[in-house]
Formats: C-alpha cells, structure tokens, sequence
C-alpha cells in the first residue's frame, strides 16, 4: 500500500492539477501565515512554532512545519516579520518550502481603531525526493536505483501575498490573498499547475468577564476563519474560553451549505484545543477529531502543537496596551 501511494503521489505530480494551502487548526497561533497583516501584531517581538500531523494513519501522512519571527516598530507604526513553512506528503517525497517576508503598516482610524494594510513576498522550493520513491522498474530489476529518477526537476519560485486587518479592543475583522501573481509550480518543465489564488476573511469578538470576587482574569471569543482556492471552500467556526492561565476551545471545520462531487456534506472535522500561557509563554495543542466519510478510525483525526514567545521592553509594553490585537491565543 505504500509503495502504491508513493506511485500515486508521483505520478499526479505530473498532471495538471489543482491542489490546496496547508492549513492549521490553530491558526490564531500561526497569524502570520493566515494574513502578513498580524506581522507585528503583539507587544513587540514574536517567535512562533508549529507543527501539524495530519491523518496519521494513512501512509504517507501530510506534515507541517511552520517557524515565524514578527515585531513591531512603533517609530514607523510599522510591523515587519519573517515566516518559513514546509510541509511534506507521501512519505515524505513531495515537499514544499517556502520563506516569506511580511510588512504590515499601521494607521488609527478613530480612538481605540486600527487599520493594517499589508504585503507578502515570499521564495518557494518544491520537489521530490527520490529515495522515498518505489518504480515499477526497480520491482522488475530488484534494484536501489530507477531509471526514471530525476525526470521531475526540483523548481523555485517567487510568490505574492497580501492583506488587510481592522481592529479595535475587542473586535478584529480582516482579509487575505495568497498567490496573487499564481505561479507555476510544475516539476515538469512542459506542464503547467498553477498555485491557484486563495482568499480568505477572518473575523472575532472577545468578552470580558469582570468579577468583584476573584482576581483571576477570563474571556470568551467567538471567531470564524472562511478560506477559498479553485473549489475548493472551508469555514472554521468556534469559540474559546480563557480562565488564564488556560485556554480551552472548540471548533468546526467545514461547509455543511455545499455538498462534495459525491453528494455527501462537506463536514471535515470538529477540533477540540487546549492552551496554557504564562507571561511571554504560550504552550497549545489541538486534536482534530474527522467527521467526514473517511471517519476517525481510518485517519487516526490529526495532531498539532504550537509554542509562541513574546517580549518587549517597559516602555513599549506600555504602548502596546493600546493597539495589540485582541484576537485568539491559539
């Protein structure tokens, strides 16, 4: 069987197709990637981290990986960061690495509202490795060696983002576009498979709770994530609860208005999230439990777990109460 998906894998690599962003369940924990706009979005610096297992039991699993550097320059009321992602499938033979550069500026609209225009620019690597491969003609010659490695070309490739995000002290609403110039990703010098153009828009408001008996802070958010590529379309809607230190949420992933090409609704999965933060610290993970046809027991759902520290200096933490974005955690 996993000789056979590799295969697969491999020869769809060589066909038009039309495939979709990897994406995260926690995607509060990895702003950067959803929209550039939240690069310099937190009290000053920010170092991210995340890791995404998705259907782990299926051979050749995806996997993501994904590290981001972000801070805000409030002489310039500008914020600049830095984002690498790669994700990996079958096995581990196609692979996708990307490096981005994000700057998002900030202006005041009105007395506690913010608006962030923002670009992404960003160098991608994407190919195959071959030593993860079985062929036909290595079965036939019981060999290491096939004679059709290195007819897919590793290819490199510059890409175009963009975004926008409003906020204000408890609402956050924003937009994003990837691809825009939608490069040409083939492997195949004489074949086209575009990155296609994805939108997504994004959006949360944050209650307070206020309480003359304890001193412990807590808030609920309610927030949605909608992302659109070719046909592909998926809503993620939830809520969080944050008794700090700790986070619990729940969400759901799908599109239950729009039916598959097989009749069946478009449920994918329904995430449960768990979180602690203690100062700069922040520690989550997240278990996609899948609803879909494919069922838990054959995908084994999927695993994420993300870290994040930030820190500022006094004075800068001063200023930051005044325009950080109060969206999710996690």
């Amino acid at each position: 069987m996993k000789k056979l998906i590799s295969i697969s894998i491999f020869f769809l690599a060589g066909i038009a197709v039309q495939a979709q962003d990897s994406h995260y369940s926690q995607f509060y924990a990895t702003q950067t990637y959803m929209n550039p706009a939240f690069a310099g979005g937190s009290i000053q610096h920010r170092m991210s981290a995340a890791y995404r297992n998705q259907w782990p039991n299926i051979p050749g699993s995806f996997q993501n990986y994904s590290f981001s550097y972000d801070r805000y320059a409030p002489n310039l009321n500008s914020g600049f960061g830095f984002l690498a992602t790669r994700d990996q499938a079958g096995s581990g033979a196609l692979s996708n690495t990307t490096a981005s550069l994000l700057y998002a500026y900030e202006a005041r609209l009105a007395r506690g509202w913010f608006f962030r225009p923002a670009l992404q620019f960003s160098y991608n690597h994407r190919g195959i490795n071959f030593g993860n491969l079985i062929f036909g003609d290595q079965l036939i010659r019981d060999d290491d060696v096939s004679l059709e490695e290195g007819i897919g070309n590793p290819v490199n490739y510059f890409d175009l983002g963009g975004g926008f995000l409003i906020t204000s002290k408890r609402l956050w609403f924003g937009g994003a576009i990837h691809h825009i110039n939608q490069p040409n990703e083939s492997l195949y010098g004489d074949v086209f498979a575009y990155n296609l153009r994805k939108y997504s828009v994004h959006g949360g408001y944050r209650v307070k709770f206020d309480s003359r008996f304890s001193k412990v802070k807590s808030s609920a958010l309610f927030a949605f994530n909608f992302k659109k590529q070719a046909d592909f379309a998926q809503l993620d809607v939830g809520a969080y609860y944050e008794l700090n230190p700790f986070v619990a949420g729940i969400w759901y992933r799908g599109l239950p208005t729009k039916s598959n090409r097989y009749g069946y609704a478009n449920h994918d999965a329904v995430i449960l999230i768990v979180g602690w933060y203690d100062g700069p610290y922040k520690f989550g993970y997240s278990y996609d439990v899948t609803i879909s046809q494919l069922g838990v027991g054959a995908t084994g759902g999927s695993h994420e777990i993300t870290l994040t520290y930030e820190w500022a200096d006094k004075r800068n933490k001063r200023l930051a109460k005044r325009r950080i974005i109060p969206c999710a955690k996690f």
